[in-house]
C-alpha cells in the first residue's frame, strides 16, 4: 500500500472513530454492575457515539454499533496497582485489535450477550483466540468503503445492507469489530446466526421427515446485532439479574403545578 494510501486511511480512521458531540448517550447499567454481572466469552454490545456508529446502525437497523468480547480479569497480565484490569478485547478501526479496560464503555448504553452452553474449555479456547491476535492492525483499504456511507447517497435496499459490510479488498473485511468474535466462536464451532436449512429425507415412510443442516455464514458478514437476535445467546441484564424490587427505587421527589 502506498505511502498516500496509508496517510489517507490512517485519517479517514481517525475522523470515524471520533465521538459525536451532539448525541447524549446515557448508560443504563453502571461499571459495578456490568463487572459483576459479566464472564469470560460474553460479548458486550454498545451503542457508540463516534461517527463510524451512524453508518453501522442504519446498515445493521439496530442501535448497536461495536461488540467487544470480555476475557476476564485474569487473562492478562496484572495491571500495576493503580491501573484497572484490562478485561474486554475489541476489534478497533484505528487501533486494530486491543486490550481495555470495562470504564471504556461505562458512559453508553450496552447489552451483554452470553454463549448459552459453551463449556469451560471452549470458553478458554474463543478467549486465548481473541488474546492471541491483539496488536493486529486492518487493511486499511476497507476503510474507504465505511466512510463513504457518511456522506449522502442513495437509500440502500434492505436486502443489500449486509452485504455492503463484506465491501473491502485484501484480507476479509474486519473493519466491523464482531467479524473477530464471530471468528473466535467459530473456531469451537458454536454457532452465531448461522443458515438453517430444511432437507428432506429420503424415506417412504416418513413423507414429512426432515432434517435441519446448519451452514456457517462467512464472519465478514456478521454484526453486533446478531449477537443480539442469536438463539443460541441469552440476553443478560445486570439490574434483574440477582433480583430487583421497584418499591426500593430512591425517585426525586417532583412538584406538578398543574
Amino acid at each position: 500500500m502506498g505511502w498516500l494510501t496509508q496517510t489517507a486511511g490512517n485519517w479517514i480512521a481517525r475522523y470515524l472513530t471520533t465521538p459525536v458531540k451532539k448525541t447524549t448517550h446515557i448508560a443504563t447499567v453502571s461499571q459495578e454492575s456490568l463487572n459483576a454481572a459479566l464472564q469470560p466469552a460474553d460479548v458486550l454490545l454498545v451503542d457508540g457515539n463516534t461517527r463510524l456508529s451512524i453508518p453501522i446502525k442504519y446498515l445493521t437497523q439496530s442501535t448497536w454499533s461495536h461488540a467487544a468480547i470480555y476475557i476476564g480479569n485474569d487473562a492478562l497480565p496484572a495491571p500495576e496497582s493503580w491501573q484497572m484490569p484490562l478485561v474486554l478485547v475489541e476489534a478497533d478501526l484505528k487501533e486494530g485489535v486491543r486490550a481495555l479496560t470495562l470504564a471504556h464503555y461505562a458512559h453508553l448504553n450496552t447489552r451483554i450477550c452470553r454463549p448459552v452452553g459453551l463449556d469451560a474449555k471452549d470458553r478458554k479456547r474463543v478467549v486465548d483466540y481473541v488474546i492471541n491476535r491483539i496488536g493486529q492492525h486492518y487493511d486499511l483499504k476497507n476503510v474507504f468503503d465505511l466512510a463513504r456511507y457518511l456522506f449522502p447517497i442513495a437509500p440502500v435496499p434492505t436486502r443489500l445492507r449486509r452485504r455492503l459490510l463484506a465491501l473491502g479488498s485484501g484480507d476479509p473485511t474486519r473493519a466491523i469489530c464482531s467479524t473477530l468474535i464471530a471468528q473466535a466462536f467459530q473456531s469451537v464451532s458454536y454457532p452465531v446466526l448461522p443458515e438453517i436449512k430444511r432437507e428432506w429425507l429420503d424415506d417412504p415412510e416418513c413423507a414429512e421427515c426432515y432434517a435441519e443442516i446448519y451452514h456457517i455464514r462467512h464472519h465478514s458478514l456478521m454484526t453486533p446485532r446478531d449477537f443480539d437476535i442469536s438463539p443460541f445467546f441469552d440476553i443478560i441484564k445486570p439490574t434483574i439479574q440477582n433480583g430487583f424490587d421497584y418499591r426500593a427505587i430512591a425517585w426525586k421527589e417532583t412538584h406538578d403545578d398543574l
